[in-house]
């Protein structure tokens, strides 16, 4: 892989990632046709990461088709898939990781702890084999993007990162791998993530100032129509991830929500001026 990217930055190619775990998905496919449309060589990477699970997580349940996968990035005319072990990525005696600060606090940070660490250390170890000059990133995990661009930001990565809008079901659903887990009751229950996002945005547009009631608002329009559990029901600053008492700028309304093994999130920007 070094020696292919050597070879093609001196050549002067244009080189855009996406970096997934793979069980692609349309999702996936969209950030791979802006990569390709924009970049001279688009590269894929999959690779499922351990270091971003805890012990009582799915790593060894996540699920992977690899012939699907390659299958869809044949259709999105992917030049390169980067598929390493993790023996590569983490050979014996590996014992460096990187950490973002405070923004792995917050959200899915305080119940998925060291988990921003895990996505931090792959993606530079993956920016530092691929050199890329264009990162392609989904918006579904809105604190996973904050947190690559901070580290990029902060650790002089020659990296320009683009955000894609998240990639919906008809019903809304945010597309994700983990939807694969979801029994058709759950998976009818669990737009409703959506639908309460959205009510919470036009209250805001509205003129509703108080956070905490379009909190319970959601928090009890999921629980009396679905079997999920929540995690967590957040309004925070879309820059810090901070908590938030009073609307203003940049808010990310997000959410977790437990459906038997899926644990789903979803978010929505809303910019008040």
């Amino acid at each position: 892989m070094q020696h292919f990217i050597k070879q093609s930055k001196q050549k002067r190619k244009k080189i855009g990632f996406v970096p997934t775990m793979g069980y692609l998905h349309e999702g996936h496919a969209s950030l791979l046709r802006q990569c390709k449309k924009e970049n001279d060589i688009s590269v894929l990477s999959i690779f499922v990461n351990p270091k971003q699970f805890a012990v009582n997580e799915d790593f060894e349940k996540y699920p992977r088709d690899q012939k699907k996968d390659e299958l869809l990035a044949k259709k999105e005319k992917v030049d390169i898939i980067f598929h390493p072990s993790v023996k590569e990525i983490y050979p014996d005696g590996y014992l460096t990781s990187v950490a973002v600060e405070r923004l792995g606090n917050y959200l899915c940070g305080k119940s998925r702890p060291g988990h921003f660490k895990g996505v931090a250390t792959v993606v530079a170890k993956f920016l530092n084999i691929v050199l890329p000059d264009v990162l392609y990133l989904g918006q579904k995990d809105a604190q996973q993007a904050l947190i690559i661009q901070r580290m990029i930001e902060d650790l002089n990565f020659p990296v320009k990162v683009k955000v894609l809008s998240t990639v919906r079901e008809m019903d809304g659903l945010a597309m994700s791998s983990r939807n694969n887990y979801l029994t058709p009751q759950e998976r009818k229950e669990a737009p409703i993530l959506f639908q309460t996002l959205n009510s919470a945005k036009e209250k805001i547009l509205a003129g509703e100032a108080d956070i905490h009631s379009i909190i319970e608002m959601m928090r009890s329009t999921i629980s009396k129509n679905t079997t999920g559990r929540i995690d967590y029901i957040e309004c925070v600053n879309a820059r810090t991830l901070e908590p938030i008492n009073v609307l203003g700028g940049e808010v990310l309304i997000a959410v977790a929500v437990w459906f038997g093994q899926a644990r789903l999130i979803d978010n929505l920007m809303v910019r008040i001026y």
